[in-house]
């Protein structure tokens, strides 16, 4: 057998073994939802949902290794990060300073990640739906009572 032959082997082999170990793609249950505009919730679920919540759909993709642990990576960091699924846990500190994260991460081009809307285009945001988040987010900053509608 030719060395490129056993190397094909080897690679296919190693890609096989490699789909056997375990990685968590979860979808924790839902402990305190954000509360926000109709019209600003269905951008940030299109947007922002599948890695900033529990409530990830998970693509085909993210069950082949090795793209799974980039996916599962990036939704765990974004989780991490912020999670709507989870706002109520926040103080009411971090809630005013994750809102007025948002428009800056999007301004600047960061968030969306470029890689993921390469595949999920529907995710990608009109200047229509930036000024929507905006005006929300200066709406929310400025309430007194903290409360985020």
């Amino acid at each position: 057998m030719g060395k490129l032959k056993l190397t094909i082997l080897i690679v296919v082999f190693i890609f096989i073994i490699i789909q056997f170990i375990p990685y968590g793609r979860t979808n924790p249950t839902v402990t305190g939802e954000i509360q926000m505009p109709e019209k600003v919730n269905a951008i940030i679920q299109r947007s922002c949902y599948d890695c900033h919540s529990n409530q990830t759909t998970w693509p085909w993709y993210s069950h082949v290794a090795p793209v799974s642990w980039l996916v599962i990576g990036d939704v765990n960091d974004g989780r991490e990060h912020m999670n709507f699924s989870e706002w109520e846990s926040y103080d009411a500190k971090k809630k005013e300073k994750l809102i007025e994260e948002i428009p800056e991460e999007i301004e600047k081009g960061d968030m969306p990640p470029f890689r993921y809307l390469m595949i999920h285009t529907h995710a990608k945001l009109t200047q229509a739906d930036i000024q929507i988040i905006k005006t929300w987010v200066k709406d929310s900053t400025n309430q007194e009572s903290g409360e985020m509608e």
